[in-house]
């Protein structure tokens, strides 16, 4: 797990809305937001969460927390996690894309969702809601580079437009901007390093919205 994930599930764990938890970053760090920080001052705010809600280093009880599973629970949660790197929702956690499938196909849990009809709905519900509110193009071009057909690019390119219509940045184009922050060009990406690219650029843009 990265610095930044530690820190994030530390926060979650400890119950601390982003607010308060921006408070503790900039006491310990003189920063209030992940983005800029480095990994060493991530982890020294992940450590001062710890001792301050001790809670925070234990493991959920079993039954505490509703947890993702079931044979397309990946799936889904790989689609949440874009959703919330979007802006599109507030709500990362598992608990709140249970209740979205729930809402979707009426059954109460991942785990009982076998039927791929079923998965096809809620997969195309939330790709469709990508589409409308982010403009995410899920088309497949067969003239187009494959690295392009991939969802990591499809959906870091919805967040370049997004940053860049907000005029939150100036660069030419996505590569551009994944160089400037340190990470590999997008025909260089893999399925790994999309996520860490959506996350980091996900920071920017959920960053608009605080």
């Amino acid at each position: 797990m990265t610095a930044l994930a530690a820190l994030h599930a530390t926060r979650h764990a400890a119950g601390l809305s982003e607010e308060a938890a921006r408070d503790i970053y900039e006491r310990v760090v003189s920063k209030r937001s992940t983005k800029d920080m480095n990994d060493g001052e991530r982890r020294a705010c992940c450590d001062e969460i710890k001792r301050l809600y001790p809670s925070a280093k234990k493991r959920p009880s079993k039954g505490a927390r509703r947890r993702l599973d079931g044979p397309f629970a990946a799936k889904f949660q790989a689609l949440w996690i874009a959703m919330w790197n979007l802006g599109l929702t507030r709500d990362r956690t598992d608990e709140a894309l249970i209740k979205f499938v729930k809402r979707q196909t009426g059954i109460d849990h991942t785990r009982w969702l076998r039927g791929q009809a079923e998965a096809s709905a809620v997969i195309e519900a939330l790709k469709g809601w990508m589409a409308r509110e982010a403009q995410v193009d899920w088309h497949y071009d067969r003239l187009l580079p494959d690295w392009t057909q991939t969802n990591g690019y499809r959906i870091a390119a919805a967040q370049f437009r997004l940053l860049k219509l907000k005029g939150l940045i100036d660069h030419v184009d996505l590569s551009h901007l994944l160089i400037s922050m340190g990470l590999p060009p997008a025909n260089n990406q893999t399925d790994k390093s999309w996520q860490d690219a959506m996350n980091a650029l996900g920071e920017r843009v959920r960053g608009d919205m605080r």
